[in-house]
């Protein structure tokens, strides 16, 4: 533990104290979740930011929606709009938020909505016409008022939950008994050679109980770059003729994948609202080289920097093994739980 920790650390201590009771009058009864007669999976973590949920929706928005009408509903981080939002055509990234954004970009088929009350949220998309048949909550492990049928966790295998300490003193929100709320637990971004001892000595550390399962997960690229117009293969791309944007919570392994070197690569905070004055510098530090930002990062970029020189690298999360019985624990929750709505 580093000085700083040490200093925070009687802060975490009451912090704790508080979600932890917070977690008790729940799981009490005392504070009230609200439980709805359709699917609802909650995907979150523990942490704070950076293990992988975005491309975790997307799984499971593929796995799903081409046989369920699918809605996600997420609180719409950095917003400029209030209340709950349906996304439609006249929708932007300012709007919903940019992960919401993207969600309504890459799967026109999908209900997107936003509303920092999950409650409400999920009472607003069921008074729509067409009702969704399952609903994905997205950052929603701490939102209690909602009782989910079904929740997954993921943490990093950079940043394992069990090496953490609660706020301020480590990245937790929580407690790490909080995983025991969780039926699916996903370790993400691992090496994609994870060997199957690694995997257990993962599993052995987490003492997770007989009926929670364990998944391990890492980021696979796409072998090209997008533009609204072009796209250029990865190989192909010059290293030194590039500029690497990200404004994500950890951008290190976008850059490393690219190979760029350190001074064309720009680095933002997570979900960085960028002002007319970034726009200007990163137009001036990549003069004509092409720009290459996450997709996530592409959605508020767009429209503010030239569009032919603006391009974004696709991400999707793939199992290190046992996909099958992944997609199968799924579609088994969601079946089932359609039966009976």
């Amino acid at each position: 533990m580093n000085f700083l920790r040490k200093i925070l650390f009687p802060l975490a201590i009451v912090y704790g104290g508080i979600t932890g009771i917070r977690n008790l009058f729940f799981d009490k009864g005392i504070l009230k979740s609200h439980s709805f007669d359709l699917p609802v999976i909650a995907v979150g973590n523990l942490s704070v930011g950076g293990t992988g949920k975005t491309p975790q929706i997307e799984y499971l928005i593929r796995l799903l929606s081409g046989k369920y009408k699918i809605a996600t509903l997420s609180r719409g981080y950095k917003r400029k709009s209030e209340g709950f939002v349906l996304a439609d055509a006249a929708s932007n990234a300012a709007i919903l938020g940019d992960e919401p954004f993207q969600f309504y970009r890459k799967f026109p088929e999908v209900m997107v909505a936003v509303d920092a009350n999950r409650t409400n949220g999920i009472q607003q998309l069921l008074q729509q016409q067409e009702k969704p048949e399952v609903i994905l909550l997205d950052d929603a492990f701490q939102h209690r008022k909602v009782k989910a049928g079904f929740y997954i966790m993921l943490t990093a295998y950079n940043d394992l939950y069990t090496d953490d300490l609660i706020l301020p003193a480590g990245n937790l929100r929580e407690s790490r008994s909080g995983v025991n709320r969780a039926d699916i637990v996903v370790v993400t971004k691992c090496p994609e050679n994870l060997t199957a001892i690694q995997q257990n000595e993962i599993k052995t550390r987490f003492k997770l109980a007989s009926h929670q399962q364990l998944f391990f997960t890492f980021i696979q690229y796409h072998d090209a770059v997008f533009s609204e117009e072009n796209s250029i293969a990865v190989k192909e791309i010059d290293s030194d003729k590039v500029l690497l944007v990200a404004g994500i919570a950890k951008p290190e392994p976008f850059f490393n994948h690219l190979k760029a070197a350190k001074n064309n690569c720009m680095a933002f905070p997570d979900h960085h609202d960028f002002t007319d004055k970034d726009i200007a510098e990163i137009k001036q530090k990549a003069n004509n080289k092409i720009i290459i930002t996450t997709e996530k990062d592409y959605v508020r970029l767009a429209g503010k920097l030239p569009s032919r020189q603006l391009f974004y690298l696709p991400i999707i999360s793939s199992f290190v093994g046992n996909k099958d019985e992944f997609d199968k624990t799924i579609l088994d929750y969601v079946g089932a739980s359609t039966r009976n709505s």
